[in-house]
């Protein structure tokens, strides 16, 4: 009997029906697509960090046997231990490990090394990669907090999209008290009740949720091929592979069935708790509970203002779902512009405008050495630029205590500004002293702009640390590393401490040379010519198997002329290396465009929201000939005007409207003054770059939908009969 019923139920409300359906399966199918994309997005960071850097999670270095892996084997929690042939040289070894609960990295790491007599020094954490699995060093005070600001938002806009389906049901219910009341008192139960729901509602929802996640999946697939299609372009990343994972789906379809069920359970409940006669005198009308002052909408409408307080105070629970959705999407849309500036304004400061006159084209040249390289000559006469090539090595370099700047001793001595970056040998100093090995008719250049005479048989040195005591990482300032009374610097191999080599220098200098390098902050950066190198390369070695080619352009040069330049420069090299290329006008493009694509996938899910709290809005207001005409009819019939009506209308929809922009816009504030502190950035600079225009567009966007929605309610509701809407309908 039941079941005919709800058949003939649906059947002869579709629009209600509809309404349910379209919640279930468009929740569902943007339930499945946002974790879908998710999942991938995440994988491929991990994928791309994997290829770049290795998928190991901990590495120990030091002096020790290749036995030492049976030994890190013994330990039950390793899943991998390999020898890192290319870090690893005479009796120095690294050593990568992984771990089957990663999560225990950071705690068994130090164990392991400490069981091979290992200090603290010789291991490194992959941090990259751990931080992809939310693993972070508990020693870390500003750990990296991105993926968790994504989960956050992904968080927010999945209850977002639960609320649609409990919504729908929350809606409908109002209107069928009056119905089951009629039921009740014909010797209906309430289990008989509350089992009618539920199969309404899995008759309702089981095709739509099910439909929808799998087309969430499908529609999540088409977006990664997609990206592959439109990042075909960006040098150095590697197409995204769909991935989906059975738990995806499972997690979509609970959520959306347990959405359903307590959707329906709950009105059912409270159905069942109501006597026949409250039932069927339910008039579906909003009533307040206990009335309360209104002074701020008092003041500024009067007693409109005053009547608009009480009424969106009686429909507090059925504008929940809207408040908290288009209070969400606000919050949502505005925390993802300000997050995207802010990266913007930090990646100019460390990258483009940084290197802006530094380099127009970077070639690397794999598994060659500069003295090797053949075609040098010619590509340091490439036509129009300014051409340099060079080569990195790893040294160490002793120094005397007494040797350190006096500004380095004002600080609180070398250990206060450097901490662990130095160590001790006796009384001198182990420094890491980077070489950069730049062909000799570069390092002549540099002498010049040095200001001393070309001489290619000696060192320039970089002499500057950073005051990290008065300054942050951002606004850096440096102050004199060494005195600059040391004719010669004894710079040592790192893998054999007792090979060194005694260096000339030929200058100190603040300035390094035009390249697009990031220096160490607490190291001694030698720039030697390939001349000198060749001398000292059999004591200091660990030269890196890449050669770097900086080429600079004489004029100010277009797109079209970076690539014609760096094509030339390909056909110099020759096919006979490999080589990576950038091109700095298109690594801008490219950084631009995958910016502009993160920011229209969640300002598209931004937007979603907002419309889910709309279309919350548009329900409500349009109902009101049914929920509210008893209410206004009152009113008319006491004296108030059309107009005084239209002026609570305005109140209220100013009310709504207006409550997630005052929710919104403190946290916004707190969320970039935070990230601003923490990133160290200043406030001036984002200001001059706050994402005013697009925000005051998407709240006007807003006002004025939920403006139309009353503006709807509001002329339907003026159209009906005072008599009808005054008429007590109780025995209907």
């Amino acid at each position: 009997m039941w079941r005919e019923f709800s058949r003939e139920f649906i059947r002869k409300n579709r629009a209600s029906s509809i309404s349910v359906i379209a919640a279930a399966f468009l929740s569902a199918l943007f339930l499945s697509l946002l974790c879908s994309l998710f999942f991938n997005f995440w994988r491929y960071e991990i994928e791309q960090t994997t290829l770049d850097e290795g998928g190991w999670q901990a590495r120990i270095a030091g002096e020790f046997g290749r036995e030492a892996l049976s030994v890190i084997e013994q330990f039950a929690n390793v899943e991998k231990a390999e020898i890192n042939e290319e870090l690893s040289e005479g009796s120095v070894l690294a050593v990568d490990l992984c771990f089957q609960n990663m999560r225990t990295v950071y705690e068994e790491t130090p164990l392991i090394a400490q069981r091979l007599g290992i200090d603290g020094s010789g291991i490194t954490y992959h941090e990259t990669l751990l931080s992809r699995y939310l693993i972070h060093n508990p020693q870390d005070s500003s750990p990296p907090l991105l993926l968790s600001f994504y989960l956050a938002v992904l968080l927010i806009v999945s209850v977002s999209f639960v609320l649609i389906i409990h919504n729908s049901f929350a809606l409908s219910m109002n209107a069928r008290v009056h119905q089951f009341g009629i039921l009740s008192s014909a010797g209906a139960t309430p289990g008989q009740i509350r089992a009618c729901l539920m199969q309404e509602a899995a008759a309702l929802s089981l095709i739509p949720v099910l439909a929808g996640s799998l087309l969430g999946i499908a529609l999540s697939f088409g977006t990664i091929q997609l990206i592959n299609r439109l990042a075909a372009s960006i040098p150095g990343r590697h197409q995204a592979v769909f991935a989906y994972h059975p738990l995806l789906l499972a997690v979509t379809l609970l959520a959306a069935f347990l959405t359903v069920f307590f959707s329906a359970l709950l009105p059912a409940l409270r159905l069942g708790r109501l006597t026949p006669l409250e039932a069927i005198q339910g008039s579906g009308e909003f009533r307040l509970k206990k009335r309360k002052r209104s002074r701020v909408l008092s003041l500024l409408f009067g007693m409109e203002g005053e009547l608009a307080g009480n009424a969106l105070k009686a429909q507090k629970k059925a504008l929940r779902t809207s408040t908290l959705s288009l209070t969400l999407s606000f919050l949502g849309f505005t925390l993802m512009l300000c997050f995207f500036t802010l990266s913007g304004i930090s990646t100019n400061h460390t990258y483009f405008e940084r290197y802006q006159d530094a380099w127009d084209i970077m070639a690397e040249v794999k598994d060659t050495d500069l003295d090797r390289f053949a075609p040098a000559e010619k590509v340091l006469t490439l036509q129009g630029a300014d051409t340099v090539l060079y080569q990195k090595a790893e040294a160490l370099c002793s120094v005397p205590e007494a040797a350190v700047s006096r500004e380095v001793t004002a600080l609180g001595g070398l250990e206060a500004v450097a901490q662990n970056a130095v160590s001790k040998d006796g009384t001198d100093y182990l420094i890491q002293a980077p070489i950069v090995i730049l062909d000799d008719r570069s390092f002549a250049k540099y002498c010049e702009q040095t200001g001393i005479e070309a001489d290619l048989s000696g060192t320039i040195v970089l002499n500057r640390i950073w005051d990290s005591v008065n300054s942050n990482f951002r606004y850096k300032s440096y102050v004199p590393f060494l005195l600059e009374d040391q004719d010669t610097l004894t710079l040592r191999n790192p893998a054999e401490p007792d090979s060194s080599a005694a260096v000339p220098v030929l200058a100190y200098t603040a300035e390094p040379p035009v390249l697009r390098e990031e220096y160490a902050n607490y190291a001694l950066i030698q720039f030697l010519p390939l001349s000198l190198w060749r001398q000292i390369s059999p004591a200091i070695g660990n030269a890196k198997p890449n050669v770097f080619i900086r080429v600079l352009t004489e004029e100010e040069a277009t797109l079209s002329d970076l690539n014609t330049l760096g094509t030339e420069l390909a056909d110099l090299i020759g096919p006979e290396y490999a080589v990576e290329m950038e091109n700095r006008i298109q690594e801008r493009l490219d950084n631009d465009r995958m910016l502009r694509g993160y920011m229209l996938i969640i300002g598209a899910f931004c937007a979603l929201l907002a419309l889910i709290g709309i279309a919350n809005v548009f329900s409500n207001t349009l109902g009101f000939v049914r929920q509210r005409k008893r209410e206004f009819a009152r009113y008319l019939s006491v004296g108030m005007t059309p107009a005084g009506m239209r002026k609570m209308f305005f109140a209220e929809a100013l009310v709504i409207a207006g409550r997630p922009a005052l929710i919104t816009l403190p946290l916004t504030a707190l969320f970039a003054g935070f990230m601003i502190q923490a990133s160290y950035l200043d406030p001036a600079e984002f200001l001059a770059k706050a994402p005013v225009v697009p925000v005051a567009v998407f709240l006007l966007a807003i006002f004025g939908f939920v403006a139309l929605a009353y503006y709807l309610g509001g002329k339907k509701l003026l159209k009906c009969s005072l008599a009808e809407a005054l008429r007590s309908d109780f025995m209907i």
